[in-house]
């Protein structure tokens, strides 16, 4: 059986916030195929080829979250099923209702504020007002301590520092990236845009 059937399966189960935990699972595994290109490379949402997304399951996580929303209560689960939601639906990243997931995020702050959630706000910032508003947010992030050996932080930073022209600064933060990188794939990805960077660079 799998995993999001049990909600409904198991009646005890079935409450709002387990349809929205459903709702998570269903997109996360929508978006498995893509992640990895061709040659086994990892993907950035923002590079991923959408068309390789599993349609099916990304229509039973929609039935999920209309099932999540009968209830009275909004809970974690709720808000981070739909902001996956406007990111599964999207069908390229400039159609993302960025504006949305900023709204559902300051929303999530309210109920379990974290830096993790300050900085994927920071990133839909960054997309809805440009990449210097996003440092900026980016700077604003409260606990950034706790960020500090996560290779994501440094990455967002370096992608915006690129987008800002800035591709010196960029690379230095791609390599911390890649010095806290959690698997070799992972690790790759950040020397490859490290290359990238140092290429720009050099033009």
């Amino acid at each position: 059986m799998p995993l999001t059937a049990l909600p409904s399966e198991h009646i005890p189960a079935a409450t709002p916030a387990t349809y929205a935990l459903a709702v998570l699972m269903c997109f996360d595994a929508a978006r498995l195929p893509s992640r990895v290109d061709g040659d086994g490379n990892l993907s950035s949402l923002f590079g991923q080829d959408r068309s390789r997304w599993d349609r099916q399951l990304i229509a039973e996580g929609q039935a999920f979250l209309d099932l999540a929303a009968t209830g009275t209560q909004t809970t974690v689960y709720h808000l981070e099923a739909a902001i996956a939601s406007a990111h599964s639906t999207a069908s390229h990243a400039g159609g993302t209702d960025w504006d949305r997931i900023v709204e559902l995020s300051d929303m999530l702050m309210t109920i379990r504020p974290s830096a993790i959630v300050e900085l994927n706000r920071a990133v839909a910032i960054a997309q809805l007002d440009g990449p210097e508003r996003g440092l900026e947010a980016m700077c604003a992030i409260r606990d950034q301590d706790r960020l500090k050996s996560y290779p994501l932080y440094f990455a967002a930073l370096g992608e915006l520092e690129s987008q800002c022209g800035r591709h010196v600064t960029a690379s230095g933060h791609f390599q911390e990236a890649a010095r806290f990188a959690r698997n070799p794939m992972e690790r790759r990805f950040f020397e490859q845009r490290i290359n990238e960077l140092r290429r720009h660079s050099a033009e």
